[in-house]
């Protein structure tokens, strides 16, 4: 019989594996890519201008008509110049109101939407749907009963009017806003808090409350920054200088032959930044508080 002799097993060269990438990562797919590149761009259009307007506010008066984008000469003293020209009392008349309108828009706005949440009396849909009608009229359409309105009570040229008008049409908004975020709410957890000997108030701010707290951002933040901006009321109801928010004061920089460019962009400036801290901070909830109700 022959032998039969068998080969030593050859040694095959040893292939690396290309690194692929970390384990529990995945690569992100072309929808993912094409939707955050086009929220990019979005972004920065809106953007865009806020940039124009800071770049702008710290060119010289002789540099405006560059054709550069960035300034030659960099003017901070333009900043500086707000707070000497009179526009800080602006801009404190602009904080009063904004901050006086949002806290009678929540005095009224909270009892409203928690009752109209809690408790199915008659006419409660009719009331809703009122509510959100008023959300339809326009403070411009309706200026010349404004002004007579509060000519007849001795409000004109006061900071209370201006409050009672963005309170009220901001009114809308937040109910619709609370009302949702108050009905997504269980209202097991009120009748554990009634069984731990808290009444209806006591269960009302330990419990229901503090849970609807983004719906209470929300409604305070589109409050405040609708006060904020507020410019055709303002203009019609205010004629002291002292008296005038800033988005009207502002207007003084543009005059019948020249705008004060510089001057009003670093007044514009000024006025965002405060929005933009405010929003910034809270942003997380605004989220919270208009997703309320979407997802059951």
């Amino acid at each position: 019989m022959m032998a039969v002799t068998t080969a030593p097993p050859t040694t095959s060269p040893r292939h690396h594996a290309r690194p692929g990438p970390p384990a529990g990562r995945r690569m992100p797919g072309l929808k993912t890519v094409v939707v955050a590149a086009a929220a990019y761009l979005i972004a920065f259009v809106f953007l865009f201008p806020y940039l124009v307007m800071l770049l702008t506010s710290l060119r010289p008066q002789d540099t405006l008509r560059e054709a550069t984008f960035l300034p030659s000469e960099w003017e901070w003293s333009n900043l500086a110049n707000f707070w000497t020209s009179g526009l800080a009392g602006n801009l404190m008349v602009t904080l009063k109101v904004a901050a006086g309108s949002t806290i009678l828009v929540l005095l009224v706005a909270l009892p409203a939407a928690y009752y109209s949440a809690r408790h199915d009396f008659r006419g409660r849909t009719a009331f809703l749907i009122l509510v959100l009608i008023t959300q339809m009229f326009q403070p411009t359409a309706m200026l010349v009963g404004i002004y007579r309105e509060f000519y007849q009570f001795g409000l004109v040229d006061s900071i209370w009017s201006l409050i009672l008008v963005n309170g009220g049409f901001n009114l809308a908004f937040a109910v619709w806003i609370l009302n949702a975020y108050f009905s997504s709410i269980p209202r097991e957890l009120e009748e554990a808090a009634f069984i731990d000997g808290n009444g209806r108030f006591g269960a009302l701010f330990r419990v229901t409350l503090p849970l609807a707290m983004p719906g209470v951002i929300t409604a305070l933040i589109f409050t405040f920054i609708a006060a904020w901006n507020e410019f055709v009321v303002a203009l019609t109801l205010t004629t002291t200088p002292a008296n005038q928010p800033l988005t009207v004061a502002l207007n003084s920089f543009i005059g019948q032959y020249q705008v004060d460019w510089q001057n009003l962009f670093a007044g514009s400036v000024i006025a965002t930044i405060p929005v933009i801290l405010l929003f910034a901070l809270i942003e997380r909830k605004v989220v919270g508080g208009l997703t309320a109700g979407s997802i059951k």
